[in-house]
């Protein structure tokens, strides 16, 4: 099978808790009808920085249903049904970069579910790791260490190559 057709097959078979206004679930759906119908769900992103405080960002892969090829937090996905934000963090930050942080693992914020970042509450953590990273090819084209300067001149330029929700995070993270 090829890996866009193991992708399609698991963005059909993920289930994700379906959640009103105050992030309460009130229903079970397979993740391309959530999407399909704009509705609210829960996500998480994390940033890593390295002990020179710069952070990675990982440039989604092509295969991505959305923001393909587009830089992005560190870490990032869906809670799935009957997960919560925090075993998500953990397991999204070592499934896509190969690294555990079970301690180091700090809760920022969150984000309200708006239409500009997909709907999604977004639980917002960060951690400190100087790599080096096992990138998942699935989910990671490639990755880079960024300065926060670098990033906050790039996302007051609204650079494109930057998603809607790393930009969104960002501002929020450092007005």
């Amino acid at each position: 099978m090829s890996c866009f057709l193991l992708l399609n097959s698991l963005m059909y078979n993920e289930l994700l808790p379906v959640v009103d206004e105050n992030d309460r679930v009130i229903d079970t759906l397979p993740r391309h009808h959530v999407h399909a119908q704009s509705l609210r769900h829960r996500a998480v992103h994390i940033l890593v920085f390295n002990d020179q405080g710069r952070l990675f960002l990982q440039k989604r892969s092509l295969l991505k249903d959305l923001n393909a090829g587009l830089w992005d937090t560190s870490a990032a996905g869906h809670v799935d049904a009957g997960e919560d934000y925090d075993s998500c963090a953990l397991r999204e930050v070592e499934e896509e970069l190969g690294i555990k942080v079970d301690d180091e693992l700090e809760p920022l914020f969150k984000l309200p579910a708006t239409a500009a970042i997909g709907m999604e509450f977004i639980q917002v953590y960060r951690c400190r790791h100087n790599g080096p990273f096992t990138l998942a090819p699935d989910e990671i084209e490639t990755g880079d260490w960024f300065s926060e300067q670098d990033l906050s001149a790039r996302i007051a330029a609204d650079d494109q190559t930057l998603t809607e929700t790393f930009k969104t995070i960002w501002r929020h993270y450092r007005p």
